[in-house]
């Protein structure tokens, strides 16, 4: 199979995710970050920018950048110590990304989270909604797993599945994750000669997940599993995903020249899986009732404003599903809502410049916004 379907997939996208591992990035004998390395990376996200593209960063090294400052020592460490070096390191690596961008003149914003940020809803939307507001307005989202405070029970336990994760939050095109090694092989190349490399791939299936080894290997825990475990994750939210080699200079402008990788490519859009998601996989809370200009409206591919509601049933929490009908108890579309049942109940009917009179804050001008609705 050709790599091109992914290399154009790539060059299409209008919103891509970029892992780094720490490995790529900082020198774990002396906690330094390789810059000539990183000036590099910056160049092709640059480019990726003057393309038009949306980009997201995840990023490890917080922890192996300040474990040297605070002279800890070699081996495994506390789960204190590890908090404590990730508040440490974590300042130190967002001003190396900080710099190197800057010389392009993109604007960074940082970002920490949790797995329960991604499985919240509540907080998943909060959490989507600020990564939309920095990409409008042109800004690079640096994130990292929030190690200052995460615990053994909520961590992602790698950023292979937190990247995968961020990318169906943001309903991204194409995951990459830059590696030590150019994608998934049949069998571990480093001890099998006869290992072939597989460009392409629409699926996991059982006899794929063997190639990655157990968890002893060398491909095991943080290698081609977790890795494997993204594809997963990315294939279910539509997002196409690569692994390619990362240690060489501008990784991603060798990428998009159609440079080995390999590619996992999903069936559906992002778009279309999350609708999907909305629409099947959700448990509905509540009950919006539209009057006939709101019908009209999502009709014509537009949000649902609190104006155009008239009445509001059972509880539902912000970030709950709820069923949107009309007057005659039709069901005409699902979506994930912006605001409580308590809040719906007060501020429909009305225009959405007046929320903040009737609610005391801004929250958002949608009820159900039309990227969180899938219609019949």
């Amino acid at each position: 199979m050709s790599v091109a379907m992914g290399t154009d997939r790539f060059i299409s996208a209008k919103r891509v995710v970029i892992k780094i591992g720490s490995a790529l990035l900082v020198d774990e004998a002396n906690g330094t970050v390789h810059r000539k390395w990183l000036e590099a990376l910056a160049d092709d996200v640059a480019r990726l920018k003057q393309n038009g593209q949306d980009v997201i960063l995840v990023s490890s090294g917080a922890i192996a950048v300040g474990r040297r400052y605070l002279g800890l020592a070699d081996g495994a460490l506390k789960l204190e110590d590890k908090q404590a070096a990730a508040a440490t390191g974590q300042i130190r690596l967002a001003h190396a990304y900080q710099d190197v961008l800057g010389h392009h003149d993109i604007i960074v914003a940082q970002m920490l989270v949790t797995l329960d940020d991604t499985e919240n809803r509540r907080r998943f939307l909060n959490a989507r909604n600020t990564l939309n507001a920095i990409l409008a307005r042109g800004g690079v989202p640096l994130i990292n797993e929030n190690d200052t405070v995460a615990t053994d029970e909520i961590r992602f336990g790698d950023n292979d599945r937190l990247a995968a994760r961020i990318a169906a939050m943001a309903s991204a095109d194409v995951l990459v994750l830059l590696s030590d090694i150019d994608g998934l092989y049949t069998a571990d190349p480093g001890k099998d000669a006869s290992a072939r490399h597989i460009p392409q791939l629409d699926s996991i299936t059982p006899e794929i997940e063997a190639m990655a080894g157990g968890s002893g290997t060398a491909f095991g825990s943080g290698g081609m599993v977790t890795k494997l475990a993204a594809a997963k994750i990315c294939l279910q939210n539509g997002c196409a995903m690569a692994i390619t080699r990362g240690q060489d200079m501008g990784p991603i402008t060798r990428l998009l020249e159609g440079g080995r990788a390999t590619w996992f490519m999903p069936s559906l859009s992002p778009a279309s899986a999350r609708k999907r998601w909305i629409a099947g996989a959700l448990q509905p809370m509540g009950v919006l009732v539209l009057d006939d200009g709101a019908l009209s409206a999502l009709k014509s591919g537009k949000s649902l404003l609190p104006i155009g509601v008239t009445k509001v049933e059972g509880t539902f929490g912000k970030g709950d599903a709820v069923v949107l009908k009309d007057a005659q108890g039709h069901e005409l579309a699902r979506g994930l809502s912006a605001y409580s049942s308590d809040e719906a109940k007060k501020i429909i009917g009305k225009r959405s410049a007046e929320i903040e009179d009737v609610l005391g804050y801004r929250g958002r001008d949608e009820l159900v916004h039309r990227d969180d609705m899938a219609l019949d």
